[in-house]
């Protein structure tokens, strides 16, 4: 195993990590702005006005993505293990 295919390895696994969370933070980051904006609007400082909506729009993203999250995770992992013999020479 060569110092490049470690690298590639690393690589790869954080892509799939980085595409994995932008796809929960930045609908999250999008709707916590929205509610920042309402909270200066209004002058209303309540921490659960901010966490509720938040934590709603994560089990939503969850709920609708969530599959096509397992599958990306999933074809990664086969990749990962399939490639082993190929790592070993």
């Amino acid at each position: 195993m060569t110092p490049d295919l470690v690298i590639t390895i690393g690589r790869q696994a954080l892509e799939v990590c980085i595409l994995m969370l932008a796809v929960i933070l930045l609908p999250v980051l999008a709707v916590g702005l929205l509610i920042s904006m309402f909270q200066a609007a209004t002058q209303i400082n309540e921490m659960t006005l901010s966490f509720v909506p938040k934590l709603l729009v994560v089990f939503i993203i969850l709920l609708f993505a969530g599959s096509w999250l397992l599958q990306l995770m999933i074809g990664y992992t086969i990749r990962l293990i399939g490639n082993i013999p190929s790592y070993l020479v």
